[in-house]
C-alpha cells in the first residue's frame, strides 16, 4: 500500500475514532479495547465496550534520508523494527518485548540498552497527534502551542489522551552486534565502572552502542557491551534451543545479528519463562519456537491470576503465599550498591536486571535529573511471604527504599503509595493542570486511580 493510502486510512481512522469517542456515554469508563497489554496492573474485567483502536496499528511511512518514521500508535515494535531495518536504521530506544507498543511507550515510559545515550523512547518523538479527553484531536511538538502535553504526556498512561500517530527519530544500524560480558564481584566496581561509560559513551577507547547489565547474586554481576559490526565470525541464536541471560555467564564474547539482538530478551521473557518449564532442555525441544515469546508467557500469567491455579496448589501443600514482585525501578548510579544490598537481604530475588539511562529534558509527571546518570533496576517474579505479614509487604519495602535513595519507580505495576506521597514523586501540580485543559470533564481516570487504586 502506497504511503498516500495510508495516510487516507490513518485520517479515515481518526474521524471513526472521534465519531465512537464521542458516542460513549458521559460516566461510563474509557479503556482501549487491546488484544494484548504488558502492564501487570491487574484489574477486574469491565462490561462497557472498550475503545477500538485497530486501525491505528500500522507504519505509515519511513523517511531513510531524514530518518524519521510516521507511525500510529497502536503499532508493535515489532512490527515497527520489521518497517525500519530494511532502512537500515531503528527506533532510538527499542523497549525489550516484541508486543509493547509506540504508543504504550511513549504514554507508560519504556527503556533498553540505548537507554544510556538516548534516554527513553519518548525522548525520541518529534511530534504526536492526540486524542483529548475533551474529544478533540491535536497535533503536539516541543514548540507548538500544545509543548505542555507535549511534555506532559510521558508517565501519563492515557489518562490525558491517546496517542494516534507519532514521528519519532531513527538511528543507523549494521548488520551484527558484537558483545562483551564484563564479569564483576562487587557491585560498588559495577556501578562505577556503569557510570563512566554512560558519561563517556566508551569503553577502552571504543565507541559504546548498547550498554546493559545482569545481576545473578551479591558476587557475580555482569555489564554487557554491544558494538555494531559490519561482519562476525558467527552468530549465536537464541530464538530456539538457546537461552540468552545464561549465555552471559558461559561467554565473554557473542556475536548476534542486529534484529536477535534486539529481541534476545523476549523469546524467555527475560528469564521468566523458567517458571513455565521451557528452560528445561526437553520441554524446550517440544515449546514450538513460535511460542517462545513474551506475549504467550503473559496470557499464562494472566490465566493463572484468573483461575488461582498454583495458589490453590500451594494452599493444599500447606506453603504460605506467594508475592507478585514484578517492578522497574530508577536509582541514581551512586546509589545502586545501596539498593542492590537492599534488595540481597530483604527480598531475595534473583536475577535483576540493570540498565543506566540519562534523561536529555525535563519530562515533569517522570522527574529524573537531566544529565544525570540513573540506573534501572528490572526484577519479576514471586517471593514467598514471612509469617503474618500482609500481601504487598515487599512491595512497599522496596516503595520506601526507592524514594530513600532519591529514586523512582515506573507504574506499569502495582503500586502502593498514599495519594498525597504518589503526587510528590510524580509532579501532582502539573497533572492536575493539565487535565484541566486537556481532559475537564474527567471522562478518563485520573493518574493515581488508574495506578494505584486499580479503576
Amino acid at each position: 500500500m502506497t504511503e498516500l493510502a495510508l495516510k487516507g486510512d490513518h485520517q479515515r481512522a481518526v474521524e471513526a475514532l472521534r465519531r465512537s469517542y464521542e458516542a460513549i456515554p458521559a460516566g461510563t469508563p474509557v479503556r482501549l479495547a487491546k488484544k494484548t497489554s504488558n502492564l501487570f496492573r491487574w484489574r477486574d474485567p469491565s462490561a462497557a465496550p472498550g475503545l477500538d483502536v485497530s486501525g491505528f496499528d500500522r507504519v505509515l511511512s519511513v523517511d531513510a534520508d531524514e530518518r524519521t518514521a510516521q507511525v500510529q500508535g497502536m503499532t508493535t515494535y515489532e512490527d515497527l523494527v520489521d518497517a525500519t531495518l530494511p532502512h537500515g536504521l531503528m527506533p532510538t530506544v527499542v523497549p525489550q518485548l516484541k508486543t509493547i507498543t509506540l504508543g504504550g511507550a511513549v504514554t507508560g515510559l519504556g527503556i533498553e540498552s540505548t537507554s544510556f545515550r538516548d534516554g527513553l523512547p519518548h525522548e525520541g518523538v518529534l511530534e504526536m497527534e492526540v486524542l483529548t479527553g475533551d474529544g478533540r484531536i491535536i497535533t503536539a511538538t516541543r514548540d507548538n502551542e500544545h509543548a505542555d502535553l507535549f511534555y506532559g504526556f510521558p508517565n501519563s498512561y492515557g489518562t490525558l489522551g491517546y496517542s494516534l500517530r507519532l514521528k519519532i527519530e531513527l538511528r543507523p544500524v549494521r548488520p551484527y552486534v558484537r558483545l562483551r560480558h564484563l564479569r564483576f564481584g562487587d557491585a560498588a566496581e559495577l556501578a562505577k565502572a556503569m557510570g563512566e561509560i554512560t558519561e563517556s559513551g566508551e569503553f577502552e577507547g571504543e565507541a559504546v552502542d548498547f550498554l546493559d547489565g545482569t545481576v545473578f547474586s551479591k558476587d557475580e554481576q555482569y555489564i554487557t557491551l554491544g558494538f555494531f559490526a559490519d561482519d562476525a565470525p558467527y552468530t549465536s541464536d537464541y530464538t530456539g534451543q538457546g537461552v540468552y541471560y545464561r549465555s552471559i555467564q558461559e561467554r565473554s564474547v557473542d556475536f548476534l545479528t542486529v534484529r536477535d539482538y534486539i529481541w534476545r530478551w523476549d523469546t524467555d521473557w527475560f528469564w521468566c519463562s523458567g517458571a513455565f518449564g521451557v528452560q528445561n532442555p526437553t520441554v524446550r525441544r517440544l515449546w514450538p519456537d513460535k511460542y517462545k515469546r513474551s506475549d504467550v508467557y503473559r496470557k499464562m500469567v494472566a490465566y493463572d491470576r484468573r483461575y488461582q491455579l498454583l495458589a490453590r496448589v500451594e494452599r493444599w501443600r500447606g506453603l504460605r503465599p506467594r508475592e507478585d514482585v514484578i517492578q522497574d525501578i530508577e536509582v541514581p548510579v551512586e546509589r545502586l550498591p545501596e539498593f542492590l544490598e537492599f534488595f540481597h537481604d530483604k527480598i531475595g530475588m534473583s536475577p535483576i536486571w540493570l540498565c543506566p539511562l540519562r534523561a536529555k529534558e525535563q519530562w515533569p509527571l517522570y522527574p529524573l535529573e537531566v544529565g544525570r546518570p540513573y540506573v534501572n533496576a528490572g526484577f519479576w517474579g514471586t517471593v514467598r511471604l514471612p509469617p503474618g505479614q500482609i500481601p504487598e509487604y515487599h512491595n512497599r519495602l522496596i516503595e520506601r527504599e526507592v524514594a530513600k535513595l532519591d529514586g523512582h519507580k515506573s507504574l506499569y505495576s502495582t503500586a502502593f503509595y498514599s495519594r498525597d506521597e504518589f503526587w510528590r514523586y510524580y509532579d501532582g501540580e502539573t497533572y492536575r493542570r493539565l487535565k484541566g485543559e486537556y481532559d475537564p470533564g474527567e471522562r478518563l481516570l485520573d493518574l493515581y486511580d488508574k495506578c494505584v487504586r486499580g479503576r
